[in-house]
């Protein structure tokens, strides 16, 4: 570029004749500041005469104004600094290139973005015009209501039971004879004998490794606000220290995680025998054979009971272990405790509680080995048993009957749907088991005989 400039010089000073004695010398003056020198032979001249130079020099120095100009103009405001030709300018374009390309940048992203929402947008209208055509093809019934069409005053002659019999018309439905049969046997309103188990409903997966089992109830008989039998209990047992309850507002809630409150139990958890029962929550204490009751209300213990013999920490649990040689459980009749002792050499001893004070009001012991059954559960003072915890297709196995001191085996399917079912238990006011099985918090229907005249 300093060449082209010279050049350029030479042309304006002398024209092309002079080309070979024009130079350009490029450096700093005392302040730093850069500044260009030209200098000039005259082949006519030894020495300069006058000090103006006269017309020619006045020539000359219009010609270096232009020249500096256009120098300017091309170096682009060069700094004081010293940097070279064009630095300015160079640093003026990357800046405004980087730019355009950020600029370039976020038009592609915005583009993907319209883009992804204009597809969401397409799939939507897919799925709806889908469901359009189906309600299309779909025959549309409606029911005319009693009088509807008619004048008023054919309305007003008609008689009110002619309007009557219309409306109760309208909600008659046909039952199939199978179900009435199926019916027919089942006790909807009182106790009864255990005739079938429905299939698993999932309500909430744990999402951690303390929630690989646990307990999770509603109370079937609350006592009082600020909880009812909508709400919610749930306890993750995996731990050495145990002690967080929490509890959600209905099903609804417990299903997207969202508790209302934790309450932090003043005494650790042992397994998953805990139940709930009239606002207080029943469970044994960290390795030891003590029954706690904590009212629910009042957010504090009030009773406290040594279950009498009772074996703890692994001396005659469920076939799947995990500590639990006592199981405490709730039916129409009360508050059950399931275990063993030394005495019934590991067969299940069952005793009715005081739901008060814990104390022991009588007890039974049967001939089902606890450690060969995987879980049990009561209803109407009826012990059930479980053969497999890990099975997908087990059954209910063993029945104990409290009132004639009686147990037979039976054959009830019962499904392991998630292959490790620790925890189930007895709603009577749902008429629902609770079960926790591997990670999954899961209901049952269960559907009731008419007790056998033996039981009654």
């Amino acid at each position: 570029m300093w060449l082209q400039v010279a050049l350029c010089l030479s042309c304006l000073v002398l024209g092309s004749k002079s080309q070979d004695r024009a130079s350009l010398r490029r450096s700093n003056d005392h302040t730093g500041r850069c500044q260009y020198s030209f200098t000039v032979d005259n082949p006519a001249e030894a020495s300069c005469s006058g000090a103006s130079g006269g017309p020619e020099m006045e020539g000359v120095k219009s010609r270096l104004t232009l020249l500096e100009a256009l120098v300017s103009r091309l170096l682009g405001g060069e700094g004081a600094g010293g940097e070279g030709p064009g630095a300015g300018g160079d640093k003026t374009i990357q800046e405004a290139y980087s730019q355009a390309m950020g600029d370039k940048s976020q038009l592609q992203e915005d583009k993907e973005q319209l883009n992804r929402q204009v597809q969401g947008l397409q799939r939507m209208v897919d799925e709806l015009s889908v469901e359009a055509e189906t309600l299309r093809q779909r025959p549309c019934h409606q029911p005319q209501a009693a009088g509807a069409g008619l004048p008023l005053h054919e309305l007003n002659q008609r008689p009110a039971s002619d309007a009557l019999y219309q409306e109760m018309k309208a909600e008659v439905t046909e039952v199939p004879a199978s179900r009435l049969i199926q019916d027919a046997g089942q006790n909807h309103t009182g106790c009864g004998e255990l005739v079938s188990v429905g299939e698993p409903v999932l309500h909430r997966k744990a999402d951690s490794i303390t929630g690989k089992y646990g307990v999770w109830l509603q109370d079937p008989e609350p006592m009082a606000p600020p909880y009812g039998n909508k709400t919610v209990w749930r306890i993750d047992t995996v731990g050495k220290d145990v002690r967080q309850l929490f509890a959600y507002e209905d099903m609804e809630q417990f299903a997207k995680g969202f508790p209302m409150k934790v309450i932090v139990l003043p005494e650790p958890v042992e397994s998953t025998g805990a139940t709930l029962y009239r606002g207080s929550l029943y469970y044994q204490r960290r390795r030891s054979r003590t029954l706690l009751r904590y009212d629910l209300a009042y957010e504090s213990l009030a009773a406290r009971l040594d279950l009498p013999h009772a074996g703890f920490h692994g001396q005659h649990p469920y076939s799947w272990g995990g500590y639990t040689d006592i199981d405490l459980a709730v039916d129409e009749q009360g508050l059950w405790a399931v275990y063993s002792t030394s005495k019934a050499k590991g067969a299940i001893v069952v005793s009715q509680l005081d739901p008060e004070s814990l104390e022991v009001k009588r007890s039974w012991e049967t001939n089902i080995r606890k450690n060969t059954v995987a879980n049990s559960f009561m209803i109407c003072g009826r012990l059930y048993t479980v053969a497999s915890y890990t099975a997908p297709d087990t059954t209910v196995n063993h029945v104990f009957d409290t009132a004639t001191g009686q147990s037979r085996a039976m054959a009830v399917p019962f499904k392991n749907r998630y292959r490790y079912n620790s925890m189930v238990d007895y709603n009577h006011a749902q008429r629902k088991l609770y079960a926790w099985d591997n990670f999954h918090m899961i209901t049952y229907d269960v559907r009731l005989g008419r007790l056998s005249r033996s039981s009654q």
